[in-house]
């Protein structure tokens, strides 16, 4: 399976059906959320969530959607609401099972997003088996993309080969609109990689060091990110985007404020994305043993001293995307032990001391062994016991 994201060129009108579909999206998860939770207070009712929200789907069809005043729900496409419920079904399933929280209500400010697919439809004679792929959509290789139900929209980046898929996310990120499908599409791994096995030190003062001497850093551009953002928020600290509760609107600097916060935000985020697919994809490309270290995060990120840097740097973030390129690349990636002194032994003669998070350089206490700190850590990843370290599963 294969994924491909581009991004929409679009038009007032075409920016405000957009919105529209996704406030059409948003108001049926409430819906089925209200309903599911109401339902709940009824005694002698036995049913599981999935039979519950397909009840309520049922009476959202045949009941809500005829009262006039959701008439306006008829101009856009049946796939959304049947989509918004798959949705919910999956929130609940993934809150009973422990993997999350409990579904909450979507709302406006944390962003936009949809999903339509083709339906099957009667694409033969009947009476005649159903031809392949009628329940696709077929994606020509240009500058634009025709989603099922909807009209077709301009690409700001051409798809480069003909393909074809059934189901399409639309989302938004401060102003831009993006679409993304999967393709039943395999990447082929290479077979040879120019260095067998290395160890990877994730740093608070530079992103990734290797024990072949390479090293990552993220740009300077990030700093300029985050002090611009800084400066928005501080000129814009008491800004307020209206309160519904007591019906006063936003002005219009406030949400061009807003929608400047977002850009900004996405800004970061994006120079944090590249920076890290490139790291990630170049190590996968030639090496093919990736040792990292299994960091508590979660703990680090309590730290006040180190919740910037950590947070910065991404080190989940970079571990996922080792993780799920083993496949794209051929490579192994595998964690180390948690509790593996990487960053107080020396790589020479193997002696541990201690070593505060201030020294960056290591200093040998019974051979002199000089190396940088997080050097020296990589080199014992790279060498540490088979005991010690376990294969990385996503």
């Amino acid at each position: 399976m294969f994924a491909i994201k581009r991004e929409l060129k679009l038009n007032n009108k075409e920016g405000s059906l957009m919105r529209g579909i996704a406030g059409f999206k948003r108001f049926v998860y409430n819906y089925g959320l209200e309903l599911i939770t109401a339902s709940w207070d009824f005694d002698g009712i036995e049913l599981t969530d999935s039979k519950r929200i397909d009840t309520i789907k049922k009476v959202f069809t045949q009941v809500t959607m005829k009262l006039p005043e959701y008439g306006w729900m008829k101009k856009y496409p049946s796939t959304v609401y049947q989509s918004a419920f798959i949705a919910l079904k999956n929130a609940f399933r993934r809150w009973r099972n422990g993997l999350g929280q409990f579904p909450k209500k979507k709302s406006k400010k944390k962003g936009d997003s949809f999903t339509v697919y083709k339906t099957s439809g009667v694409y033969h004679q009947i009476g005649q088996p159903a031809l392949p792929f009628t329940n696709r959509v077929v994606i020509n290789a240009s500058n634009k993309i025709k989603l099922p139900g909807l009209k077709t929209f301009r690409l700001k980046e051409n798809i480069e080969f003909t393909c074809s898929s059934q189901t399409f996310t639309v989302s938004r990120t401060a102003h831009r609109w993006f679409v993304s499908f999967a393709i039943d599409a395999e990447k082929i791994p290479p077979l040879f990689h120019p260095v067998e096995k290395v160890g990877v030190d994730l740093g608070v003062k530079c992103l990734a060091t290797v024990s072949d001497g390479t090293y990552y850093a993220m740009p300077a551009t990030t700093k300029k990110a985050k002090t611009k953002l800084s400066k928005l928020q501080w000129r814009n600290r008491n800004k307020v985007l209206g309160n519904f509760k007591l019906g006063i609107k936003a002005s219009s600097n406030a949400r061009k404020y807003y929608m400047k916060l977002a850009s900004n935000y996405a800004q970061l985020s994006n120079i944090r994305r590249d920076t890290i697919h490139k790291m990630t994809t170049d190590l996968s490309r030639r090496v093919y043993c990736i040792r990292i270290e299994d960091l508590n995060v979660s703990g680090m990120i309590a730290n006040h001293k180190l919740a910037n840097a950590v947070s910065n740097n991404c080190f989940y973030e970079v571990r996922r995307q080792l993780v799920y390129k083993q496949a794209h690349y051929g490579s192994k990636v595998e964690i180390v032990d948690r509790w593996f002194p990487s960053s107080k032994m020396c790589s020479l003669c193997g002696h541990i001391q201690p070593m505060k998070l201030s020294d960056r350089v290591f200093c040998c206490q019974k051979c002199n062994h000089t190396l940088d700190r997080d050097e020296n850590a990589s080199i014992n990843l790279e060498n540490a016991p088979d005991k010690l370290v376990r294969s990385a599963r996503p």
